[in-house]
C-alpha cells in the first residue's frame, strides 16, 4: 500500500482481442471515476493488431491496410497518445486505470516517467539492463543516443490516455514476440528504430518460463509503486 493508502488491483487476463480489452478499459475507467472500483492494472496480450495513436501520421504503415488485414492483423484507431504500434502474442500489455488526482499526482509527464522507471526496474530483475532515452517516451536497451535515423534498440512502448485525471491505455513490453511483425509499421513513428525483445536480449540465457517471469516482474514492480 502506498503512503496515501491507495491500493492497486492487478488482473491477469490472458489473451484478449483488442476491441474487447478497449471495452473493458472504458467500463473500468467509468467505474473508477465514480469511485466504484480501485485503481487497476490489466495484464494481457492481444492477437495481432496495429493501433494508431493520436500522433500517427500518413506513411507510418509500411504495408497497406488491406495487406495488413490479409495477413491477419486488425487495425484500430486508439484514443491514446503516441504513434503507431503493433501488439501480438508474446508481448505483455499493461493497461493502467489510475486516479492520479486521488493520489495527488496530477502530472502526466511525471506519470509517463514513472511507467518507464517501473518497466526498467522490472527488466533489471529479469537480467536486462534497460534504460530511458531523454526526449523520447518508452524503454530502450543498448548504447548510444538518438539521432536522425538511428536509435538504441526499443524494448517497450508507452501510450496513455487520461480522462478526468484517471488514466487508461498504458504500455507494451516485448517479451518473446515475433519481431518481424514490426516491419509492417514505423514503430512509434521512429524511423530507424530497431525493436527488440527480452528473449533476444537474454540470448542463450532465456528461461523456459520467461513469459510468467516477465508478468511477475512487472506485477511486482507496479505494486511497489502504486499498490
Amino acid at each position: 500500500m502506498t503512503a496515501s493508502g491507495a491500493k492497486l488491483l492487478v488482473e491477469d487476463l490472458g489473451r484478449v482481442p483488442y476491441a474487447e480489452a478497449l471495452a473493458l478499459q472504458e467500463a473500468a475507467l467509468a467505474a473508477r471515476r465514480r469511485g466504484e472500483r480501485p485503481d487497476t492494472l490489466f495484464l494481457l496480450e492481444h492477437p495481432p493488431v496495429v493501433t494508431l495513436g493520436r500522433g500517427s501520421r500518413k506513411g507510418q504503415l509500411r504495408d497497406s491496410s488491406e495487406a495488413l488485414r490479409a495477413r491477419g492483423f486488425e487495425i484500430f484507431e486508439a484514443r491514446r497518445g503516441g504513434d503507431v504500434t503493433y501488439h501480438g502474442p508474446g508481448q505483455l500489455v499493461g493497461y493502467l486505470i489510475l486516479d492520479l488526482s486521488a493520489r495527488g499526482e496530477r502530472d502526466l509527464h511525471a506519470y509517463l516517467r514513472s511507467l518507464e522507471e517501473l518497466l526498467v526496474a522490472a527488466l533489471a530483475s529479469l537480467g536486462v539492463p534497460a534504460r530511458t532515452l531523454p526526449g523520447y517516451t518508452g524503454v530502450f536497451v543498448g548504447a548510444g543516443e538518438a539521432r536522425p535515423g538511428s536509435f538504441p534498440r526499443k524494448l517497450a512502448s508507452i501510450g496513455v490516455g487520461v480522462r478526468g485525471w484517471v488514466t487508461w491505455h498504458g504500455f507494451a513490453l516485448n517479451v518473446d514476440v515475433q519481431l518481424e511483425a514490426f516491419e509492417a509499421i514505423v514503430p512509434c513513428g521512429l524511423e530507424g528504430v530497431e525493436m527488440t525483445s527480452v528473449e533476444r536480449e537474454l540470448g542463450a540465457d532465456v528461461p523456459a518460463d520467461l513469459p510468467a517471469r516477465a508478468r511477475e516482474a512487472v506485477r511486482a514492480s507496479f505494486l511497489s509503486r502504486y499498490g
